[in-house]
């Protein structure tokens, strides 16, 4: 069975975006130093993590202010896998160049779909909304935080007005960037 994956950058005060998200500032205010050290000049240990996340990687569910953002500067889905995107619009699927995009109402059902299609590899979770639906819901399996060492001050937190336990499972050092993998506790 596939392990659903909450994969995400995050500041050293909590925010996994800046303030004031829009279609110009995907990221919010600020925010695009949360990805530095993925375009910037990545490390080896960065760039090998990046290809073994993104090897491992079976079907991404996406909330949709972040599909919304994020389309016009993925250029495709953001992985070479089947995308579900978490929308109450109706929608027909929107096929890309290394995927499609597949349009669900609802968390559970979403991650079910993204499950199936994964197989025994790794669905990833993007967006702060949707990860917070479910982490809240206890449909994740592990979060990987990628602490950047740089604080936003405001934006998207990702744990506020959560109650939820993580076990360490792998820290990895690179120059820019803690990479930290923890299991959920349940």
């Amino acid at each position: 069975m596939s392990t659903v994956l909450l994969l995400v950058s995050m500041s050293l005060d909590g925010y996994v975006a800046g303030p004031n998200v829009a279609a110009d500032e995907p990221m919010g205010e600020g925010g695009e130093r949360l990805h530095e050290w993925m375009f910037a000049d990545p490390s080896p240990t960065d760039v090998e993590l990046m290809a073994r996340t993104r090897a491992a990687t079976g079907a991404v569910v996406i909330g949709r202010r972040t599909f919304d953002v994020g389309l016009r500067h993925w250029g495709d889905v953001p992985y070479p896998a089947p995308s579900f995107v978490v929308t109450h619009e109706q929608r027909p699927e929107l096929a890309q160049e290394s995927g499609t995009f597949t349009f669900v109402d609802g968390v559970p059902s979403a991650i079910d779909q993204a499950r199936a299609a994964a197989g025994d590899r790794t669905v990833v979770l993007m967006g702060a909304d949707l990860a917070r639906q479910a982490l809240r819901a206890g449909l994740v399996d592990e979060v990987f935080i990628n602490l950047v060492p740089v604080t936003l001050g405001g934006g998207a937190s990702l744990f506020a007005g959560l109650d939820v336990h993580l076990a360490p499972a792998e820290v990895i050092s690179s120059p820019a960037v803690t990479h930290l993998r923890y299991r959920v506790v349940r």
